[in-house]
């Protein structure tokens, strides 16, 4: 059976251990670009995925994120960015992660290889949900076990690994491959693997983002202000959509309970949040085409 690429040694590991470490240093770092560099290729299969995740928010279905070890961090950082930072209601996402999110430094490797956690943790799982499987060997018993189900269940897998031709992506209705090469510490896939896998998921969930409405001109129109800092970007961010000044921002805030889109619309002169409201939702979500027709009013 050939070696899998994640399990290879890379071509300018050996004698390492003997090289100065600002040496070392370089090539970790170039290790890690590489890998990053390689999420390229999965672009369009990233696209496809994030269409099916946007489909499964609008239409009330889940999000579940599964993966072990290092995966099942990056899954869960993904995860817990997206109430915050596009308003996606906490119940409709879900983290599932092989022997539970780590309260210490201590992460067992063993639960890996155990399902029955998952078979307990997906037993309510739809056809409307979609799961993100995330394994860079592509073979995690845990994170295939949630894709079997999820499959039984009629709900939409996508899977995320750097080896091709692994059960996972064979699995998946959207297989997305990331092709890293060898990590420069061989087997350590909490590296190259790891930052390939961490661009891939902020991708998935940021192209999702822009498909439901959430994004306009690179702003996050619909973050959730629950500090002093993102109280600030959402008036700024009100502000520049808006060309407004600050007072006018703040005031359009306050009249829209700190949501960013009604808000928006208010300072633009959309009447109240009522009316603006009305417009987001006959352009379900989106600010582009309520703008364009208030500046061709």
């Amino acid at each position: 059976m050939s070696q899998k690429v994640t399990e290879q040694l890379h071509v300018a590991a050996k004698g390492l251990d003997k090289q100065p470490l600002d040496e070392i240093a370089v090539l970790l770092s170039q290790g890690q670009g590489d890998a990053a560099a390689a999420v390229d290729a999965a672009a369009p299969f990233i696209a496809q995925a994030s269409r099916s995740m946007a489909t499964c928010i609008a239409q009330g279905g889940r999000l579940h994120y599964v993966a072990a070890g290092s995966s099942g961090l990056m899954a869960a950082a993904d995860a817990m960015e997206l109430g915050g930072t596009f308003s996606i209601p906490p119940a409709q996402i879900r983290i599932h992660m092989a022997g539970g999110l780590p309260t210490s430094a201590e992460m067992p490797g063993g639960t890996e290889d155990e399902t029955d956690q998952i078979q307990a943790s997906l037993n309510d799982i739809t056809a409307q949900d979609c799961v993100i499987a995330v394994s860079a060997s592509g073979t995690t018993p845990y994170t295939l076990e949630a894709a079997r189900l999820a499959k039984a269940a009629g709900a939409t897998v996508i899977g995320i690994a750097n080896n091709a031709g692994t059960p996972l992506l064979k699995l998946s209705d959207h297989p997305i491959l990331l092709a890293t090469p060898p990590e420069v510490l061989s087997g350590s896939t909490r590296m190259g693997a790891g930052t390939a896998q961490k661009i891939a998921l902020n991708s998935l969930s940021t192209l999702m983002a822009v498909e439901l409405g959430h994004v306009h001109d690179g702003m996050m129109v619909n973050l959730t202000a629950d500090n002093a800092k993102l109280v600030t970007r959402a008036r700024t961010i009100v502000a520049q959509i808006s060309a407004v000044d600050d007072a006018v921002a703040a005031d359009a805030l306050s009249q829209a309970g700190g949501q960013v889109k009604p808000a928006i619309l208010i300072a633009c002169g959309v009447g109240g949040l009522e009316a603006a409201q009305a417009q987001l939702i006959s352009s379900k979500g989106r600010l582009r085409p309520v703008l364009e027709k208030l500046k061709n009013q």
